[in-house]
């Protein structure tokens, strides 16, 4: 008897644990880099019948696949859903359509979700020709790990049949690894002009809840390094290509971007004293590489610095994880703003790809604290019995005395508008570590998602708050409904993020980064949605995403100056230069993300990130 109420009290606490308030960690139900482009049509890109080669590693500045070997723009294309893929740049397939959203078929019975279909490629070959198709494939990555009973599927076109065929199909499991898959193409009804290969995912969502503010995307699959050709063999699993592995990321030591001011004060501690690189030998034989690097600085138009860090040999297949000695510490910011290129480009052998070989980071010192890179991989929140007044707080502090001045945060768009509830905005002085006073609170504020492609929404603080060494920013909700904020999964800065709970702060134990960011310096003179403070002039420009025009709010600018429209890809390369006209055509670029840099007289005045789409 007293070892069943025993066992009886222990499953009511378990119970009662699990009905108790916890951080909870869930994907994404929208994309915010794909998000509002609900009235792109579908591509009509009409390419010509491709010839062998056929490769894509997917290292391009483009979210959506490259229309010139795709067909379809369902997956997306990005360098934050993995940490060990081949090269730069993956294709991940998950619950989500193209413009960003799940998909209305979505649910937690299986259906069938991403869609990359290859353009037409001439196979007219005999079975002699040998012709193989490769590709890596990883379950998961750091989303969501697909279940055994979601998978990952290729078909093939018998073009004068005009019929596909399943061919191949991997299970979801937990290894989180990429791993190669080959497939011959042997049968006669392949080997023909017009054939064409197709990847299909079959997701299911989550049934464990019943609160669709934590009904999240599922089921990643990431897929790179696609090779299509003749003339190979079941032992052709070696590829003749040094590559990038992974983009950069900030050179500081503890932020992604802060402001100028505070980063003057503590610029030999917080800068880092090295450029990390990562990049992989595929190929069978020891190869030579040469590693260099430039950091320019964008608004004073001039190299700050550029140096190559010697050659040295890479063993075959080998990863090579390099810090590149850096002596440098950005000591031409100016008060306000400033903005710098880093690139970094290995110099190998003529018959590498080059679409991979180089990787450019913009380092942003502004008027905000940021420890996120922009992109959210997951959603965060305090849910369950009790969390009605939970409260969430990010340490921060300020080397300098300074006035907060607005909090910008990054809310998912949640199914079905599920986390559209208010809470109060709450902002906290330091008491040995943890939150302490609070030193301003706005009641009923509401969930909202951002206008801008990055998802933050920005909440002024009408007169300012006084702050000086640590301080917390965060929330303290008003329901127990769970608001779902963008959680970056990549930039792990762990004892920041705290949680309240039940008269207790504790230290999350997730590995990420809650993407909220206070605001300082002078009063903001800018939209409710956008933050720009550059040399006085906020670059704003509509629509965006774009598709063959913008037009930039020219309030701030006078109207007899002459400006310059220049146009970068997220590697660094200059696109576009034009002179800025009511409506300035962007039509020639692809689809995909910029950067934005409007100058005067040589002198940059603002940049922004632009979406093109088609």
């Amino acid at each position: 008897m007293i070892r069943r109420n025993i066992l009886n009290i222990a499953i009511l606490l378990t119970c009662m644990a699990n009905l108790t308030g916890q951080e909870i960690v869930i994907g994404l139900t929208s994309n915010p880099v794909l998000k509002n482009k609900s009235s792109r049509s579908a591509k009509s890109f009409s390419a010509e019948t491709l010839t062998l080669p056929f490769f894509d590693d997917f290292s391009g500045s483009d979210v959506y696949p490259d229309p010139g070997k795709w067909s379809d723009d369902n997956v997306f294309i990005n360098n934050t859903y993995s940490h060990d893929q081949i090269t730069t740049g993956i294709a991940t397939f998950d619950a989500l359509d193209r413009t960003g959203r799940l998909y209305e078929a979505a649910s937690p019975s299986t259906f069938m979700a991403d869609v990359l279909t290859s353009q037409p490629v001439d196979l007219d070959f005999t079975p002699s020709d040998n012709i193989w198709l490769s590709f890596y494939y990883q379950p998961g990555g750091i989303g969501d790990i697909p279940e055994k009973n979601d998978t990952l599927t290729l078909h093939f076109l018998a073009a004068d049949e005009n019929k596909w065929y399943p061919v191949w199909k991997a299970h979801g499991d937990s290894s989180g690894k990429f791993r190669l898959a080959m497939l011959k193409i042997d049968d006669p009804k392949f080997l023909k002009t017009g054939f064409r290969f197709r990847f299909i995912n079959y997701a299911s969502l989550s049934s464990g809840s019943t609160d669709l503010s934590m009904t999240g995307n599922c089921d990643h699959w990431n897929i790179d390094y696609v090779l299509l050709d003749k003339n190979r063999s079941s032992r052709d699993t070696i590829f003749h290509d040094v590559a990038f592995r992974k983009p950069f990321r900030s050179l500081l030591k503890n932020h992604e971007s802060m402001p100028p001011g505070h980063f003057n004060r503590i610029y030999l501690q917080e800068m880092g004293d090295a450029i990390p690189i990562s990049y992989r030998n595929n190929d069978t034989i020891v190869r030579n590489v040469t590693r260099n690097f430039r950091i320019r600085d964008v608004y004073k138009n001039e190299e700050a610095i550029s140096f190559s860090a010697g050659a040295a040999n890479i063993n075959p297949l080998e990863n090579v994880d390099y810090n590149a000695g850096l002596f440098y510490t950005f000591n031409t910011i100016g008060r306000d703003s400033a903005l710098f290129k880093i690139n970094a480009w290995l110099k190998t052998d003529d018959f590498d790809p080059k679409t991979n070989d180089t990787v450019t980071y913009f380092q942003v010192f502004k008027n905000y604290f940021a420890y996120d890179d922009g992109s959210a991989e997951a959603g965060y929140g305090i849910n369950g019995l009790g969390s009605r007044n939970a409260m969430v707080a990010v340490r921060f502090r300020a080397y300098t005395r300074d006035t907060l001045r607005a909090i910008s945060i990054c809310f998912n768009d949640s199914y079905m508008k599920a986390n559209r509830r208010s809470f109060s905005l709450m902002v906290w002085n330091d008491n040995n570590g943890l939150p302490g006073d609070v030193i301003y609170s706005r009641q009923e504020t509401m969930v909202e998602q951002g206008g801008d492609i990055n998802g933050f929404h920005t909440y002024f603080l009408p007169s300012g708050v006084a702050v000086e060494d640590n301080f917390y920013v965060g929330w303290k909700q008003q329901s127990e409904t769970f608001l779902n904020a963008g959680f970056d999964l990549n930039t792990p800065h762990r004892g920041n993020l705290l949680y309240w709970i039940n008269g207790s702060w504790f230290t999350s134990q997730h590995s990420g980064t809650l993407m909220i960011r206070p605001v300082t310096g002078p009063p903001v003179k800018t939209s409710v949605h956008d933050i720009y403070d550059n040399q006085g002039i906020a670059l704003r420009f509509h629509p965006n995403p774009a598709r063959d025009y913008i037009s930039f709010d020219k309030k701030d600018l006078t109207e007899t100056d002459q400006y310059d429209v220049s146009v970068f890809d997220l590697n660094g390369r200059e696109l576009l230069k034009v002179k800025m006209r009511d409506n300035t055509d962007i039509s020639s670029l692809k689809p995909g993300a910029y950067i934005i840099i409007l100058s005067r007289n040589g002198k940059p005045a603002g940049h922004n990130r632009l979406i093109k789409i088609k």
